[in-house]
């Protein structure tokens, strides 16, 4: 069984915690599915889980370059060469990260409000970002943007693999069944194996930040 999972911000990547945060138990209800990788509290977008080990293990071991795509919100107005930064890969205090896709973006036109909203700072735009890497280290995004001098302020996953978030609502999850086959539980509106939500349209050169706010 393959779970995929729309988790909201402020949600641990666990089903239990003993100091009454939100976990992946107040959402999916399934026995014997687990995280196949993780997604920090503060980020949010698509979780895969499964029953499956051996898929698990493919989806979390470096070694087959699992590829995972992020919609990144930045505070300020990305430079052509902070984004050739990020495509070269950039050094962190745990040594350089592999090159990455990175290019910029409108925002989302898909895009749920958050809760609670991104801090906003009335003198300096925000602009958003299509990130993608193939490596998994500790808030790696987060540290990759501010260390080219592009704060993260909103961090969604929206592809990881050939998984995708497509129209999943947040909160809400999608079974792929073996055979395969796709329902829905909780609401999440049905889709096609493989279904893919349009991208948001590139950035014009030169464009100063979205102006959206959560």
């Amino acid at each position: 069984m393959i779970v995929l999972f729309h988790k909201p911000y402020d949600v641990l990547c666990q089903f239990s915690d003993g100091q009454g945060r939100r976990t992946l138990a107040d959402f999916i209800d399934l026995p014997g599915v687990y995280p196949a990788g993780r997604l920090d509290r503060d980020s949010e977008g698509l979780l895969v889980l499964t029953d499956d080990g051996a898929l698990a293990h493919r989806l979390t071991d470096p070694r087959h370059a699992h590829r995972k795509t992020y919609w990144v919100q930045v505070e300020g107005d990305p430079r052509e060469e902070q984004l050739a930064a990020l495509r070269r890969g950039v050094v962190l205090n745990d040594g350089p990260t592999l090159p990455a896709e990175a290019h910029r973006i409108e925002a989302p036109a898909s895009l749920w409000p958050r809760d609670p909203p991104i801090r906003v700072r009335k003198a300096i735009p925000d602009s958003w970002l299509q990130l993608t890497i193939g490596e998994g280290r500790n808030r790696q995004v987060r540290r990759m943007t501010a260390a080219v001098g592009l704060p993260t302020l909103r961090l969604i996953r929206v592809a990881s693999g050939e998984f995708t978030l497509g129209d999943i609502e947040p909160g809400r999850y999608r079974l792929i069944d073996p055979a395969p086959a796709t329902r829905s539980r909780r609401g999440a509106p049905d889709a096609r194996p493989g279904y893919r939500a349009p991208g948001p349209r590139p950035a014009r050169a030169g464009r100063a930040g979205s102006g959206h706010r959560r």
